[in-house]
C-alpha cells in the first residue's frame, strides 16, 4: 500500500495537490491511504510499501514550521517520493538548506541519468518559492535556475521540485512500480 502524505493547510489545495495524485493510483490499481501530515499514526507508517509526500501551495509553508511531524523519516527503509514541498521535508530532515528561486509555469529540466522514467529534456510544470540543497541527496536534473530532481545517496528516497500530478504523471506511476 501507498501512503500520500498531505501536507497542505488548507482544504481546497486538496483537490489540486492531493486528488490528482490519488487520480493516477486510482486509474492504476494501487491501493494507497491519503492522510493530512499532523494525523499519521507510527502503526500505519509501519504498514506502508511506499510514501508520496504532496507537494502544495505557493504560500502554505506551515510545513516547514512543522519538521517535528516528520522524524519518522529518518528511520524508514522504504520508498519515498516528495514531491515540491515534499522534497523541501526529505532535504531539511537531512540537514539541507532552503534557498529562494522562484519558478511558476512549464519549465524544461535536464535529467543527467534515468530517474523515474523521466531522462534526458523534459518539459515540468513549476510551482515554488524555495528548493533545498542537502549534500546527502544526489542531483538527477536541473532547470537554468536550480535543482530539479534527487536521490538520497543510501535509501529510496526521491525528490521533485516540479509538479509529476500536472504534466508527468508517469513519474508517479513508475514510483509505485518500484520494488
Amino acid at each position: 500500500m501507498i501512503l500520500i502524505v498531505n501536507i497542505c493547510s488548507h482544504n481546497l489545495h486538496y483537490f489540486e495537490f492531493v486528488k490528482p495524485i490519488e487520480d493516477v493510483l486510482i486509474k492504476n490499481n494501487f491501493e494507497f491511504e491519503t492522510r493530512f501530515y499532523k494525523d499519521l499514526k507510527p502503526e500505519l507508517i509501519s504498514e506502508v510499501d511506499k510514501v508520496i509526500i504532496s507537494g502544495t501551495s505557493l504560500k502554505d509553508n506551515n510545513f516547514l514550521k512543522n519538521l517535528k511531524f516528520f522524524k519518522w523519516i529518518k528511520g524508514f527503509e522504504k520508498s519515498i517520493l516528495g514531491i515540491c514541498g515534499g522534497m523541501h521535508i526529505l532535504g531539511l530532515i537531512y540537514k539541507g538548506k532552503i534557498r529562494k528561486q522562484q519558478e511558476i509555469g512549464l519549465t524544461k529540466v535536464d535529467f543527467k541519468d534515468e530517474f523515474l522514467g523521466l531522462k534526458e529534456n523534459v518539459e515540468v510544470y513549476e510551482l515554488h518559492n524555495y528548493y533545498v540543497e542537502s549534500n546527502e541527496f544526489e542531483i538527477f536534473a536541473e532547470s537554468r535556475n536550480c535543482l530539479q530532481a534527487t536521490k538520497h545517496k543510501n535509501k529510496s528516497f526521491y525528490g521533485v521540485l516540479f509538479h509529476p500530478e500536472v504534466r508527468n504523471k508517469n513519474l508517479i506511476l513508475d514510483f509505485g512500480k518500484l520494488k
